[in-house]
């Protein structure tokens, strides 16, 4: 896929996936809500205490900042932040989320001033009773190196509010007695700062006390300046990948932790081949040294992670995440699984400006996976993160909100672009049409409801952190990628299933759904011994080889335990060849019986089933998108921002058989923000506990939702 670039965060991960290396019974599956655990999962050997949300974003909102911001108290700044305020309480946005004065200590000289504007934001966003997070880069300064780097910081990261020091003042710019440059992170190569060359910006390590200490004090002080609600603390990685950090503090903690000392880069046999000019593609995972200093970086990020929701403490605190399944994420050390214990919300960023918005099947993999971290987080909320310029990419975003039962956060990135657009429109304008019809036809909470899971989907970050591939090169996030976008466009419910679920045989017993073992390469006794409880209480896998080559740590087995499969054939354990045709296969034999199957109209519209109070509620989307491109607008990579949506023709309507012995129908409804008013259902009932149900599509491009009749 073609994202933007220079990238954001997930343009920048997924586009450097793609040059680097980018969904009971068998015959009537259990269709019991799968349990919202309690539990959270270690980090450091140390446990997050859950505790009462003081509140529950669910339209939210990006409150974007201007230079001028800085202006505070001038009156037209004043005017400026109670003139919007209207504006979102008008949008019914109930969290207004900051975008801004991003790379924070860049503005260390002017906190004052700056806490100052944001201490007036909540008090204008609080009479309408609309929540405030602060949301910041906490890790990083811009430098640009050179007047190239300068020209592309200008042009392409407009939207971090750009005020920073120069060459000379930088060597002396410090906070709380803390100068920045002696906080960096050591370039390996050079000895020197390390640099983040898609963002033109050097990073603070994350090992480093001192910067524990500015950082705690720097948000001590927040905290008592600005009423905020939540916080979102960034960013929780480290961007300029492999080539850092070889500070003394990594390194003692390498030798403190694992017994091992940090090699030279000349060290094949540690770091692989260094000759490519693709940092993030280095490092040799045979090398279980390799393996134990990756899994070091992202405890080290964890641990920063804790520090903050120590000091915030019941404060909701978030961090952005763009991506939590490709291995590449590996050499950033971004690992949303080891962070999970410390946050109270989770985020994705969704979708670009450009016109490859519209192809979001892809998103979905992503966006069900982080939505089962959070809910292994004390069913902690969720949120989907959505750019745009036009409000057809606002509306889309919010529609795959709704699909995926998340919070919807939506925001423009109109300084993405070089320029401003002309014709620019505030986020509150393109959204509050969709946000005011949600309230009035359709306010399911998204926390109450459970999503109909047919299959479970195996994904494990055993094998990502362990840098484990199959022969052919794809990693195990590759198959359960192609799984997911298999099982959108079969309208087939299914969650996923992680390590530490998949080692619990009571949660993988609590269910009959089929479990999907592809490529499943690293594979603890745990989980083993778990899944072969699972088969002998009558569940079924659907299994690809390979299987259990390795272990949890990356450690090759002598024999893999698909191996140790029984030899004589079991009936509930499938191998498959090829995901599409093996799913074909079992629901033409019978062995897997679909609740929803699509019969007739247009193929492209996609249902998912989610449950509030025991009733079905169907969202469709439409997978046959069409992107219009803006005639002038491109982004920084040179595609065409996208401008409007349309669809591939097709039937005007679609025809769904449904098991009423699972889900349970009576009258329902059509209804859409493309439709002026609801239209009827027609529910065919048929034989062996099946109905038909055929859905007019006349005038709907994108969305709809399918719920009982008024």
């Amino acid at each position: 896929m073609a994202l933007s670039s220079p990238p954001s965060r997930r343009t920048f991960i997924k586009t450097s996936v793609l040059h680097a290396v980018g969904l009971g019974v068998a015959a009537a599956p259990s269709l019991r809500a799968h349990a919202r655990s309690t539990q959270s999962h270690h980090a450091g050997g140390v446990q997050a205490e859950g505790a009462p949300l003081a509140f529950t974003p669910v339209r939210a909102a990006s409150w974007w900042c201007e230079l001028e911001d800085l202006l505070w108290p001038q009156k037209k700044i004043i005017d400026r932040i109670q003139c919007r305020a209207e504006a979102f309480a008008r949008a019914r946005i109930d969290t207004a989320i900051n975008f801004g004065f991003h790379i924070r200590f860049d503005f260390a000289d002017y906190f004052d001033r700056l806490h100052g504007y944001y201490a007036n934001v909540c008090e204008e966003l609080h009479r309408h009773h609309i929540r405030f997070m602060d949301h910041y880069s906490c890790n990083h300064v811009e430098r640009p190196r050179g007047q190239d780097e300068l020209i592309k910081l200008h042009k392409n990261q407009r939207h971090h509010v750009l005020l920073f020091h120069d060459p000379i003042a930088a060597d002396h710019a410090q906070y709380q007695g803390h100068f920045f440059n002696d906080l960096c992170q050591v370039d390996l190569r050079t000895g020197g700062r390390g640099y983040a060359k898609q963002y033109q910006l050097e990073a603070f390590c994350h090992n480093n006390p001192a910067f524990w200490d500015m950082h705690q004090k720097y948000l001590q002080r927040l905290l008592r300046e600005v009423p905020l609600d939540g916080i979102e603390v960034d960013d929780m990685c480290d961007y300029a990948g492999l080539v850092v950090c070889g500070c003394r503090y990594c390194r003692d903690r390498f030798k403190q932790e694992y017994g091992r000392v940090l090699p030279s880069l000349k060290d094949t046999a540690f770091w692989g081949d260094t000759s490519s000019r693709d940092e993030l593609s280095w490092g040799n995972y045979e090398n279980p040294a390799f393996r134990e200093w990756i899994q070091m970086k992202a405890d080290s990020v964890a641990d920063h992670l804790r520090r903050v929701k120590e000091t915030v403490g019941d404060k909701p605190l978030m961090t952005c995440c763009s991506s939590s399944g490709p291995m590449l994420l590996n050499a950033i050390a971004l690992n949303l699984e080891r962070m999970s214990p410390w946050l109270d919300f989770f985020m994705l960023e969704n979708c670009g400006i450009n016109v490859n918005s519209v192809q979001w099947v892809r998103m979905d993999a992503e966006a069900l996976h982080q939505k089962d971290i959070a809910a292994k987080k004390n069913h902690a909320p969720a949120m989907a993160l959505s750019y745009t310029i036009y409000e057809p990419g606002a509306y889309l975003g919010w529609c795959l909100s709704r699909f995926w039962g998340v919070a919807n956060w939506s925001s423009t990135l109109l300084q993405r672009l070089e320029a401003d657009p002309a014709d620019r429109t505030e986020i509150e304008n393109l959204v509050g049409r969709y946000n005011n019809w949600e309230i009035k036809h359709s306010n399911w909470n998204y926390r109450d409801g459970v999503d109909l899971a047919e299959v479970r989907l195996v994904n494990s970050r055993y094998c990502r952190e362990n840098g484990w591939r199959r022969q052919d090169g794809l990693e195990q996030w590759d198959q359960a990628a192609a799984w997911s976008a298999l099982l959108v466009k079969t309208s087939i419910g299914y969650r996923f299933v992680r390590c530490e679920e998949l080692a619990d045989p009571v949660a993988l017993c609590s269910e009959s759904t089929p479990l999907i073992l592809d490529s499943l390469g690293c594979v603890s006794d745990a989980q083993w011994q778990a899944i072969k409880t699972f088969l002998s209480r009558s569940g079924m896998v659907w299994l690809r080889l390979p299987f259990g080559t390795h272990d949890e740590k990356g450690n090759r087995r002598k024999i893999p335990l698909s191996d140790a499969w029984p030899k004589t054939r079991c009936r509930r354990r499938l191998f498959m060849e090829s995901d599409g045709s093996f799913l074909d296969q079992v629901i033409q034999q019978g062995k897997f019986r679909p609740v929803l199957k699509h019969v007739g109209g247009n193929p492209g519209w996609v249902a998912r089933i989610r449950f509030h109070g025991g009733q079905p509620v169907f969202h469709l989307l439409n997978t046959a998108l069409v992107a219009v491109p803006h005639p002038d607008l491109k982004d920084g990579a040179g595609l065409p921002v996208l401008k409007d949506i349309d669809a591939l023709p097709g039937e005007d309507y679609v025809s769904f058989q449904i098991d009423t012995s699972r889900v349970p129908l009576r009258s329902l409804c059509l209804l859409s923000p493309e439709l002026e008013q609801q239209r009827s259902v027609e529910v065919r009932p048929g034989r062996d506990h099946h109905a038909i149900v055929r859905i007019d599509l006349t005038g709907l491009k994108i969305y709809a939702i399918v719920q009982a009749g008024t």
